[in-house]
């Protein structure tokens, strides 16, 4: 959760050809699969993509994060550069201690199109209850990540594998208790 003090701001009206003063206001922001699927829902296009957002698409997803009710739209207009700043880190903030260390010998695949459906399938197959969508979308996706890594089928050891490990235990103890065999 985020808290924001938007200041407030004489805003200038092109149609009216008159300044107006737009009220300050305390917003309360959630980066939540929920604030996702609102704003693609209005975009028709995945948020979580390579091309960067417009100004219009990021200050519309920042309404879509917004969980202070009757917030006038000009307010939105008012954000200044540290609140964008602000939101951006909230954004990018993993939320978790969680870290994944990376198989460097694997070779990135093809990237797939992540979209709010199809995490919410993600969530239904792996259990995750649903109180959990309203989560920091990141620590979503780190404990949908881990339950993948926990339900994934265990590698099988090589013979060979096992009889190395064997050996190195045997001489081990046989080093320990001074023995040959």
């Amino acid at each position: 959760m985020l808290y924001i003090d938007v200041p407030s701001r004489e805003l200038y009206n092109k149609e009216t050809n008159r300044i107006f003063t737009v009220k300050g206001r305390r917003l309360q922001l959630e980066h939540s699969l929920v604030s996702i699927s609102k704003w693609e829902a209005k975009w028709k296009k995945p948020f979580l993509r390579k091309e960067k957002m417009t100004s219009e698409e990021f200050i519309d997803y920042v309404k879509c994060m917004t969980l202070t009710q009757n917030v006038e739209p000009d307010v939105y207009n008012c954000l200044s550069v540290e609140n964008l700043h602000q939101i951006v880190d909230y954004i990018n903030d993993p939320m978790t201690a969680t870290t994944f260390f990376e198989d460097p010998s694997k070779k990135p695949g093809r990237q797939r199109t992540i979209t709010s459906e199809l995490v919410y399938y993600w969530m239904t197959a792996l259990n995750i209850p649903m109180e959990c969508q309203k989560w920091h979308f990141n620590r979503l996706l780190t404990l949908i990540r881990v339950a993948n890594i926990e339900n994934a089928p265990k590698k099988k050891t090589s013979k060979g594998d096992i009889m190395r490990r064997n050996k190195a235990l045997n001489d081990a103890r046989r080093k320990a208790l001074n023995t040959r065999g």
